[in-house]
């Protein structure tokens, strides 16, 4: 899958393959062309009561540029990376939880 994203004001190109599938309970995904040295988001859902269903995630990842990757790794990004990913599965939440999910199914 190839998707674009705006980071730190840079528009960027990425391209994921999905690594491992454990439907309904897990999917991986790897980014294998992009910014990144390495990213790699693991997604695990468990059914919750009420019909509801709990999703976390584990993002790995490396930044380029060796030594100066790591330094931005530790002053930013990884918190950057957390308020990213935190922001868009409350977006993902929204639409799950109404009848928009329903504008992704083709």
């Amino acid at each position: 899958m190839r998707w674009r994203a705006k980071h730190l004001g840079v528009r960027q190109h990425l391209t994921s393959k999905i690594t491992a599938y454990d439907p309904p309970r897990y999917f991986q995904d790897t980014m294998v062309e992009g910014a990144f040295k390495f990213m790699q988001h693991d997604h695990f859902f468990t059914a919750i009561p009420e019909s509801q269903t709990e999703m976390r995630d584990r993002f790995t990842f490396a930044a380029p540029l060796s030594v100066l990757g790591k330094i931005a790794e530790q002053l930013f990004l990884k918190r950057y990376m957390d308020r990213f990913l935190r922001h868009r599965n409350e977006i993902v939440k929204q639409v799950a939880e109404s009848d928009r999910w329903q504008d992704f199914i083709s």
